[in-house]
């Protein structure tokens, strides 16, 4: 309990510190009495200009991720005698709420603080990386696509919270409440000291930023690299990936001599035709019974890679689409820029299918391998599966939704090929003048 009191009294006072309000001072400002009057990165920012925004935003994200860092190594240290007890999960889960209550309410300035985006997402990216990556990403798109930079955090806490309970098994139980405890907590913080600009966006008043060069240059990279990776991706899983363990394990599992990781199983190794009294078998031959085994091992293998494959796309599809709505949006006279937004809205769309369809895919397969492992033990007749027509039956399922799956796939690569032959033409890094903006097509 002491170590615990006195994580979280370091913790807010390293949290507290306000440095937005420190270097604006140092240049002769304060910050408290100028633009918004927030001592956070975005009013920083938008007084002092773009570097010292940023700097204030590293500074702050790091008061967020360093006392978290430390009660975590703290939490492992042998020496402290608290990996077996509960506080090995609050030290630090309280490090990372304190600082994060010590940027809200600094206790330097009279508890006058920030928003706690910054610090918020220092504490998150160190306790919950993956879902903190989720937000960032919900972030960025909002940022190139809205420019708003209040409406962008909103909804990133929200994310926050969506992904743990969406990734995360059993949330709520005793493992896993207590950082989905302070994934809510943090993000009702969050939306409660943003109430002043929930309020301007329901009026329609909330500042934006501008659609500066920098900006521009800033969509422009996120779109190009995004739209690589998507591209890479999809060629990569598909042609390397898959391609590469079917083409490796099925050859492998036709083969008498196989390494010892990879044996033969007495039922892959029997003649078809000599072991069933029908003729009508799952398989014809030896050689067809040993290639079930490699596939078998090629998809045991592919498949925990699905949902990477589908959050990694759909990351991907998320920013370029944000991207492409805002160039829509700034040139609305611009054919390549209406093509290019509905081509990945497309292909984010099949994207959104493809995922709970591979689900439905895995699920058959399932199956049928079920049905298929009733019928080499010889136990058809005491399951649900009394013939090898149920097997039959099986196959063509899953062949029928695997098919449907491997065209959908192939549909968003189309897709996805045609929007980065379109990254060719980007708009221009300066926006265009008032006079053009209602003219025709403009320039890329």
């Amino acid at each position: 309990m002491t170590l615990l009191a006195v994580t979280l009294i370091v913790s807010y006072l390293v949290g507290a510190i306000p440095f937005g309000f420190l270097i604006a001072r140092w240049r002769g400002v304060d910050i408290i009495h100028a633009g918004s009057g927030n001592i956070g990165a975005t009013n920083v920012g938008r007084v002092l200009g773009r570097r010292f925004g940023i700097l204030v935003f590293l500074l702050d994200f790091t008061k967020g991720a360093l006392p978290v860092a430390a009660a975590m190594w703290i939490a492992r240290r042998q020496e402290f005698d608290v990996s077996a007890s509960w506080c090995a999960d609050a030290l630090p889960v309280g490090a990372g709420l304190a600082a994060f209550l010590g940027h809200l309410f600094p206790a330097y300035l009279r508890f006058h603080g920030g928003k706690g985006v910054a610090t918020g997402a220092g504490v998150v990216s160190v306790l919950l990386p993956g879902p903190a990556l989720g937000a960032l990403i919900v972030w960025v798109a909002l940022i190139c696509c809205l420019r708003i930079v209040s409406l962008a955090s909103l909804l990133a806490a929200v994310t926050l919270c969506v992904l743990r309970f969406g990734l995360t098994n059993e949330p709520l139980a005793a493992d896993n409440v207590m950082l989905t405890l302070f994934c809510l907590v943090a993000a009702g913080l969050v939306i409660a000291r943003h109430h002043a600009n929930v309020i301007r966006l329901f009026q329609g008043t909330e500042n934006q930023l501008q659609d500066t060069p920098t900006m521009r240059s800033f969509s422009k990279i996120i779109h190009v690299l995004a739209m690589g990776l998507w591209f890479g991706s999809v060629i990569f899983f598909t042609f390397v990936v898959g391609l590469t363990l079917f083409g490796t394990f099925q050859p492998m599992a036709e083969k008498d001599n196989r390494p010892i990781w990879f044996p033969l199983a007495r039922e892959f190794n029997r003649d078809p035709k000599a072991w069933r009294e029908t003729e009508r078998t799952p398989f014809n031959t030896t050689k067809e019974l040993r290639r079930e085994q490699g596939s078998r091992a090629a998809g045991f293998a592919i498949g925990p890679m699905f949902d990477w494959y589908f959050l990694i796309q759909g990351a991907c599809g998320l920013l370029t689409v944000a991207t492409a709505l805002s160039w829509s949006r700034k040139e609305r006279g611009n054919r390549v820029h209406r093509l290019r937004t509905f081509v990945l809205m497309m292909a984010l769309i099949t994207v959104v299918i493809g995922w709970p369809l591979e689900r439905r895919v895995d699920q058959l397969r399932n199956e049928r391998n079920t049905a298929v492992d009733a019928v080499l033990k010889g136990k058809s007749g005491g399951t649900d599966f009394s013939s090898e027509l149920d097997v039959l039956a099986k196959a063509d399922e899953f062949a029928s939704w695997h098919l449907c799956s491997l065209f959908l796939n192939f549909g968003t690569l189309a897709l996805v090929t045609v929007g980065m032959a379109l990254a060719a033409k980007l708009p221009p890094d300066q926006p265009p003048s008032p006079s053009s903006k209602n003219g025709g097509d403009q320039p890329c």
